[in-house]
């Protein structure tokens, strides 16, 4: 059976403020450890009024000490944000702590809009243009000891040095950094919950053209999608609806918290509005379990993912956990498994 992981994003409601998204964080990684999944991964965003995970690394620590077998990682870290060294020193302190537990997830994208972007980047070395690659490899050349006899990072050790990075993971929602994670031989994930390129596209290509590396043989890919179940369609859809408002305000430039299921049932949409919704649950994933289910295998077959990575936003609490129970039940997966 197909491995399942979390994506979470810290969704903050209209009922639930950043701080309580991020308690909440914490007990739905408590329970998903308890159920058996394989991973948990926190997303970095900023400057978004729905998302309160900004500091992954941060979360990642505090998940990681209140769980026990999980995996606990980025998805991902935002590489243009950050300075590579600082990115590998955080991540070395978490290998360290929490041995044979952390990923590290890497993102292309600033993970917010162009102004907030400057701000988080006004004071390193801005450069024109994707500089991803160019930090990409620093990090990698930190971590190897890859620098020329006469670059000034020939002596820069990213501390503690006795730790090796965690396992590297290259985000994508293009054909991009599929055919970059094959090149270089480590896991690949792909944002299926809001990537317009066709997923089994570069599913795909990434393991035609995988080239093995010493830290990873074979490739392995992950399907991130945003999926809700409920015990019946009828509960799904209500669920969903707050998704279904939340995706036509953020058309539309308006970028608020999560409303509840009857504020969104009583919106009144335009027609445009329910054009663009229908679109969005091309990606969103929602029903009872048995028509979830047979749509996320439907799609590891298509795009022979070795692993879903699901992600959730829900206004209630609650029913998020229970979607992700009823995930683990249908999947049978388990502590161990």
């Amino acid at each position: 059976m197909t491995p399942l992981s979390v994506l979470d994003l810290s969704p903050v409601t209209t009922a639930t403020p950043g701080s309580a998204a991020l308690r909440n964080s914490l007990d739905l990684a408590r329970l998903a450890d308890r159920l058996g999944y394989k991973r948990y991964w926190l997303a970095e965003h900023h400057n978004l009024a729905s998302i309160a995970s900004s500091a992954p690394e941060i979360m990642i620590g505090q998940i990681a000490a209140a769980t026990t077998r999980m995996r606990v990682g980025s998805g991902g870290v935002m590489l243009v944000n950050h300075a590579p060294l600082m990115v590998a020193e955080r991540f070395k302190v978490l290998e360290a702590l929490f041995p044979g537990r952390i990923d590290l997830g890497l993102g292309r994208a600033p993970g917010t809009d162009p102004v907030t972007s400057y701000a988080l980047r006004r004071r390193q070395d801005a450069r024109e243009g994707d500089d991803f690659l160019e930090r990409f490899q620093e990090l990698l050349l930190l971590e190897r000891g890859g620098f020329p006899q006469n670059h000034p990072f020939r002596a820069v050790h990213a501390v503690p040095a006795d730790v090796a990075l965690p396992p590297v993971w290259l985000l994508g929602s293009s054909g991009y950094s599929a055919e970059l994670a094959a090149a270089v031989g480590m896991g690949f994930a792909f944002a299926h919950h809001f990537a317009e390129h066709d997923a089994t596209e570069a599913m795909l290509s990434y393991r035609a053209h995988f080239k093995p590396s010493e830290t990873l043989p074979q490739p392995y890919a992950i399907l991130a999608v945003a999926a809700i179940a409920a015990d019946t369609d009828a509960k799904a859809e209500r669920i969903a609806a707050s998704s279904d408002l939340h995706f036509a305000r953020r058309a539309k430039g308006e970028f608020l918290p999560l409303e509840s299921p009857e504020v969104a049932a009583a919106y009144p949409y335009a027609d445009i509005d329910r054009e663009r919704i229908a679109r969005h649950r091309q990606r969103l994933i929602v029903g009872g379990i048995v028509s979830v289910k047979s749509r996320l295998t439907a799609l590891v077959e298509t795009t022979r993912a070795d692993e879903l990575m699901i992600t959730t936003m829900a206004y209630d609490h609650a029913a998020r956990l229970h979607s992700y129970e009823l995930l683990a039940e249908a999947f049978a997966i388990a502590p161990g498994s």
